[in-house]
C-alpha cells in the first residue's frame, strides 16, 4: 500500500476535499445551506496551498455558483476562528481575482462571491449544537460597536449524536461523525493503530467512506496519530500551564501568608509597645502619687 507522504491534510479534509468525491462534498453544502444542489459538477475547489500562499492552509474551501465556503475542521475550541478565516478570505479573494483577471484597483464594482465561513467542531469542550462566533467579541466592549468591519463564523457541533438533523442530511459527515467517536473510545484501551483498525472493521458495510477509509487505512492512521499527538502535546502545554498556575497560586498564597503574619507580629509588637508604654505611665503616675502622700 502506498503511503503519502503529507500527513499535513487532516482526515475531515481528506473526505470531504478531494475531486473524486465532490459528491460528498456537495452533500455535506446542501446540509449546511438547506440547498438541494445534485450536480457534483458544480463544486470548484480553491483550497489554499502553503507553497502558494507563504504558510497559510485551510482545510477545505470550494465555490458553488455565487457562494464561497471555506470550511474547517476543529478538535478543540477556538474562538479566534474569525480572526483566522478573514485571512483564508484575504488570500482566497485574491486568488479569485487573479484567476478571472479581475483589477481591483480599476472604477468598475468587481462581481465577488459571497463567502460562508464554517467551522466543523468536534472536540470534548461542551458546545451548544451551533454557535456563531463574531471577529468583533475579541473588541473592547465599549467600543465594539464602532467597528467597520464583522466577520461572522458558524461552528457546527459534529460529535456523533449532535446536530442531528445536519448528520441526517448528510450521509457522509454522520458516518465521519461515528467513527471518530468509535476510535475515540477504542483509545482508551488501545493504542491509535488498532483503535483505528477496529473502529474500520466495525463500520457498517453500507457506510459510503468506508470502502474510501479500507483503502486509505494507511494514511488515516498516520492523519489520525498527528492529530492525537498534537492533541496530547496540546494538553501537556495546557497542563503545564495549569501546574504553572497552581505553582504561582501556591507562591502568591505563601506571600499572602507571610505577609500577613508580619503583620500579625508588627501588630503583636505594637501592642506589646502600648501596653508597656500604658504600665510606665501608670507606674510614673503611682509613684508622683506616692510622693505626694510622702510630702504631705
Amino acid at each position: 500500500m502506498t503511503v503519502e507522504k503529507n500527513y499535513t491534510d487532516r482526515l475531515f479534509n481528506f473526505i470531504f476535499g478531494r475531486e473524486e468525491h465532490r459528491d460528498w462534498t456537495l452533500s455535506l453544502y446542501n446540509a449546511v445551506n438547506g440547498s438541494d444542489y445534485n450536480d457534483p459538477e458544480m463544486v470548484e475547489f480553491n483550497t489554499l496551498e502553503d507553497m502558494l500562499y507563504l504558510g497559510m492552509k485551510n482545510d477545505t474551501s470550494f465555490l458553488i455558483s455565487d457562494i464561497m465556503s471555506v470550511y474547517e475542521h476543529q478538535s478543540t475550541y477556538n474562538p479566534n476562528m474569525p480572526l483566522r478565516m478573514l485571512g483564508y478570505a484575504d488570500e482566497l479573494y485574491a486568488g479569485y481575482l487573479t484567476k478571472h483577471k479581475l483589477n481591483k484597483y480599476g472604477s468598475t464594482l468587481l462581481p465577488l462571491p459571497v463567502p460562508k465561513l464554517v467551522v466543523f467542531y468536534n472536540g470534548s469542550t461542551e458546545t451548544a449544537d451551533e454557535t456563531i462566533l463574531r471577529l468583533t467579541d475579541s473588541f473592547p466592549e465599549s467600543v465594539r460597536g464602532e467597528s467597520d468591519i464583522e466577520v461572522k463564523v458558524r461552528m457546527l457541533n459534529i460529535n456523533y449524536g449532535r446536530n442531528k438533523a445536519l448528520l441526517e442530511a448528510c450521509k457522509p459527515l454522520s458516518e465521519y461523525a461515528w467513527f471518530v467517536m468509535e476510535v475515540r473510545q477504542n483509545r482508551k484501551t488501545h493504542d491509535t493503530e488498532p483503535a483505528v483498525n477496529m473502529a474500520i472493521d466495525a463500520m457498517p458495510d453500507d457506510f459510503g467512506i468506508k470502502e474510501f477509509l479500507i483503502v486509505h487505512r494507511a494514511e488515516v492512521y498516520n492523519m489520525l496519530a498527528k492529530d492525537y499527538s498534537e492533541d496530547e502535546i496540546r494538553e501537556l502545554f495546557m497542563e503545564d500551564g495549569r501546574r504553572e498556575g497552581r505553582e504561582e497560586e501556591r507562591k502568591n498564597t505563601e506571600a499572602e501568608r507571610k505577609r500577613a503574619d508580619e503583620a500579625e507580629q508588627l501588630a503583636a509588637e505594637e501592642k506589646q509597645r502600648a501596653d508597656e508604654a500604658e504600665a510606665e505611665v501608670k507606674r510614673l503616675w503611682e509613684e508622683n502619687a506616692r510622693l505626694k502622700a510622702t510630702n504631705s
